[in-house]
């Protein structure tokens, strides 16, 4: 045993990218995204993992999970996920200490699948070859011809049969405007495509089943947290009244977040954030849980975290081809994965591990840290 490969390394990087437009959802605004990058090194190795999260993450990386990752096998991830969990015991799990974690997460579980010369998806074991996506972005602060190109850029160009918008705008108080996009957005991808709206947690309970009821006359088949996920007898009873599919999950930093959620009956899929939940190992675990329930997971933003994973579930309903990280991925990354159609295939170049690497030049521009 004294001859298998440990951790040596691991190191952070931040970057923060501004967006292409002011963006906003239906509870709250910005102007930048930043990514939080781990590298850990063995036997001549690097993998990488990422998360989106504030420069504190990195912090927490360095601070509390280095030292704990250090020397433990490489091919021991689960182990080394379960340690890093308790090394943030009274800093909280919960929030940026699990964004530290998972993107640790993943880096290990890239550097073990490059160190064994495969891709990620075949060490994990595929349940499919093609992972669906949908695209996502339909800001609240888009006006009306921002909002046509995105959605045809997606449906058109890029043959992506699934779209998704933001709603409750401005905490639900502009209802109108908002089932007017709604309107716009299906006039912008024809009668086939379907279409997804995001209220971020917006509404009120009775507001969210009266739009609801607009909603289905525009087709709309996903209702993306009608009201706030911290509420889950609510957000079980908006369900029940609607005739969408009703989601949500991706504030989840814990597995019993998720095992309560479906607890309560408050989904019909689970969403989750491998940047968020634990990394790859918890996120699978998620998985499990939704399907033991009969239920799908669909994976929140990340898109290229989240391939690899998301082609070894049976029960994976899509991934997230988020406006944002997509661009940031595209702008710090080498080995992105191509949408057109509706899917991306990962793992089908051979690259070992998750595929991508730093583009150092490209992303020394963004570096803050």
């Amino acid at each position: 045993m004294s001859d298998r490969p440990t951790v040596e390394a691991v190191d952070t990087a931040v970057y923060t990218v501004p967006t292409d437009a002011p963006e906003a959802d239906g509870t709250l605004a910005w102007d930048s995204t930043t990514l939080v990058l781990v590298t850990v090194r063995a036997g001549g190795t690097n993998g990488t993992g990422y998360t989106y999260a504030p420069a504190a993450a990195a912090h927490v990386v360095r601070d509390l999970l280095a030292g704990t990752v250090n020397g433990t096998p490489v091919h021991d991830v689960p182990r080394a996920n379960e340690a890093m969990c308790r090394a943030v015991r009274n800093a909280g799990l919960p929030g940026v200490a699990a964004q530290a974690v998972s993107a640790v997460d993943i880096a290990l579980w890239d550097l073990k699948a490059r160190l064994l010369g495969l891709p990620l998806v075949d060490l994990l074991g595929a349940a499919r070859d093609d992972v669906p996506v949908y695209g996502s972005g339909g800001f609240t602060t888009y006006d009306a011809d921002r909002q046509d190109r995105q959605l045809r850029g997606w449906a058109e160009d890029q043959a992506i049969p699934r779209v998704k918008i933001k709603i409750g705008e401005s905490r639900g108080s502009r209802q109108a405007r908002d089932l007017e996009r709604v309107a716009r957005a299906r006039a912008s991808v024809g009668d086939t495509a379907e279409l997804y709206v995001d209220a971020n947690g917006a509404y009120t309970g009775g507001q969210a089943v009266r739009v609801a009821s607009a909603l289905a006359d525009a087709g709309v088949t996903w209702f993306e947290e009608p009201v706030s996920s911290d509420h889950l007898t609510l957000l079980a009873d908006v369900r029940g009244r609607v005739p969408m599919d009703v989601t949500a999950g991706e504030y989840g930093y814990t597995l019993p977040y998720f095992e309560h959620m479906l607890s309560a009956g408050a989904v019909d899929c689970l969403q989750a954030d491998i940047t968020r939940c634990g990394g790859i190992t918890v996120w699978l675990r998620a998985a499990a849980l939704a399907h033991a329930r009969g239920t799908g997971i669909s994976g929140h933003c990340a898109p290229h975290a989240h391939a690899h994973a998301a082609a070894c579930v049976p029960n994976l309903r899509h991934l997230e081809w988020f406006h944002d990280h997509v661009r940031i991925e595209r702008l710090l990354f080498d080995g992105v994965l191509d949408p057109g159609g509706g899917a991306v295939t990962p793992g089908a170049d051979g690259a070992p591990g998750h595929g991508l690497t730093l583009a150092e030049e490209r992303a020394r521009l963004y570096r803050v840290d």
